[in-house]
């Protein structure tokens, strides 16, 4: 399996990983991702080279997909310490895995990579967001290395479950014939505070 940098003419795709997802989710009994994302979002972050597809080959469909950043949602921003905040960190977004592919646990292979990536950039946590009420995600994250850090008492934020593990070199097996970089180095985004 190999990585590439999602470009502009992937947004269909990935429009539809997320429609699918929802799909799936809905059929288990939560609402997550039930709203529709903005694709200018997703755009603006294949822009910045934050979207990442995971191929069986490069001439074929993607069937995976994950987005990176150093950028903590701002409206969890103050669910973050202060000096969490301040400690270098690459956020988790938007991780899918195509349901013929569930089972396989290459949702954890990308977690490994991205924590590898974190590693290698000098990072000390992966971190992500999921939503609030999903606790059979919440399992899987934990099953996969996660400690959970606290939840939102905000009824309103959906995606209020914050977790991290320590960024670590973890073989993942995954080729990368494109010569996918780490994600830029750049600080946390602080336009919401300290």
């Amino acid at each position: 399996m190999i990585i590439v940098r999602a470009e502009l003419t992937d947004l269909p795709r990935l429009l539809r990983f997320r429609t699918d997802a929802a799909g799936w989710l809905e059929r288990l009994g939560t609402d997550q991702w039930s709203r529709p994302f903005p694709a200018s979002n997703i755009a603006a972050s294949i822009q910045a080279g934050e979207v990442f597809l995971f191929k069986e080959d490069q001439a074929l469909d993607a069937v995976a997909t994950v987005t990176l950043d150093r950028t903590i949602d701002p409206e969890l921003w103050a669910l973050w310490r202060p000096e969490e905040r301040a400690e270098r960190a690459l956020y988790v977004h938007k991780l899918v895995v195509d349901r013929q592919y569930a089972g396989r646990d290459l949702g954890g292979r990308i977690l490994d990579w991205a924590g590898d990536l974190a590693a290698r950039q000098g990072d000390r946590w992966l971190r992500l967001d999921a939503w609030t009420t999903n606790s059979r995600l919440h399992r899987y994250y934990l099953d996969h290395g996660f400690r959970h850090v606290r939840t939102t008492q905000d009824p309103n934020e959906v995606s209020g479950w914050l977790a991290q593990r320590p960024a670590r070199r973890t073989p993942h097996s995954f080729g990368d014939p494109t010569g996918v970089s780490p994600v830029g180095a750049k600080e946390p985004d602080r336009k919401m505070g300290t």
